[in-house]
Formats: structure tokens, C-alpha cells, sequence
């Protein structure tokens, strides 16, 4: 979902199965719980005029030994760019994921973990980004072991939501 007006861009992964099935990003456990995070109900979470949901790969990639593989290469390169430039009233970019990091911020050295905890920085086009982790339920144990996610990371990220909502 995407509209010209939106304020924030939700980066994320792929579609998994569910998703891909049911034609509606992030209808799943992981909406859920990325919706908690965000402190987003499901109206301004669905609402294209405000949050748009642009995955790095459209296509459910299939299965892999550890869970789903990673989003097909040939996806991004492709259309990300055109689409990101219809999107001029960007406020905020959240990168869900190491494939949505990467993309958006290139330059970024360090683990997962180093990113997200480094917090919101200035990315490609000068619109901040916010790394996160995937809030897939696989990401239980990641969670657990980081509490300073919930207790530092997650009231910055509301707060920098609020703050694109309202631009």
C-alpha cells in the first residue's frame, strides 16, 4: 500500500504465506506485534494516505530450512527507486529487517543488533530511518535476550511516529 501524501514508509521483508494468501500486509502475528510497537491502531496502520507498506520483495519467496527465504534479488533493484520517488511526503522510513537495512542504509556497518540499537539515523534522501528487527514471533528469543529493546528503543520509535503523523 502506498500513497504520494504518506508519512512513513514501513520497509520490511516479503510477504510470508499468510500474507501472501491473504492479499493484506501484515496480517499475521507480526502485525500484531509491530503494530504494538508503532502504537498504531489498524485505521492509521491501513490508512495508504499515511503509512505506506513497501516490502523489498512482493512475492512470498518460498520456504528455506530456517524459515521463509529471503526476498527474491532481482525485486528492489528493479522498481524500489521509481516507487520511493512517488512518495514525496516521507517523514519517517522504518527498515524492518537485515534486506531492508541494507537497502536503505548502505553505508551502516554492524550486526543487526548494533543498528537497531544505534537508533533512528539519517538515511538515503535525508529522511530519517529507524531500524528495527523483524517482529516475527521467530524473533522471540532476539527480543529476550535485548530488553533494552522495549524499555529504550520502543518509546523513541513512538515518539518519532507521532511526530511523522503529524508533520
Amino acid at each position: 500500500q502506498a500513497a504520494a501524501g504518506a508519512r512513513i514508509l514501513i520497509a520490511s521483508q516479503a510477504p510470508g504465506l499468510k500474507v501472501q494468501v491473504s492479499g493484506r500486509p501484515f496480517t499475521d502475528a507480526s502485525g500484531q506485534r509491530l503494530r504494538a510497537w508503532l502504537g498504531m491502531d489498524e485505521d492509521v496502520f491501513y490508512d495508504e494516505r499515511l503509512v505506506a507498506i513497501v516490502p523489498m520483495g512482493f512475492c512470498y519467496p518460498g520456504r528455506g530450512k530456517s524459515g521463509d527465504l529471503p526476498p527474491r534479488a532481482e525485486c528492489a533493484p528493479a522498481w524500489r527507486a521509481p516507487l520511493l520517488a512517488r512518495l514525496p511526503q516521507l517523514q519517517l522510513v522504518l527498515a524492518i529487517g537485515q534486506y531492508a537495512m541494507a537497502y536503505h542504509l548502505p553505508d551502516l556497518r554492524g550486526t543487526l543488533t548494533e543498528k537497531v540499537r544505534g537508533g533512528c539515523v539519517v538515511g538515503v534522501g535525508a529522511v530519517p530511518v529507524f531500524p528495527l528487527p523483524h517482529p516475527s514471533p521467530r524473533n522471540n528469543i532476539w527480543l529476550a535476550r535485548h530488553p533494552w529493546f522495549e524499555a529504550d528503543v520502543l518509546p523513541v520509535l513512538r515518539q518519532q511516529v507521532a511526530l511523522a503523523l503529524a508533520a
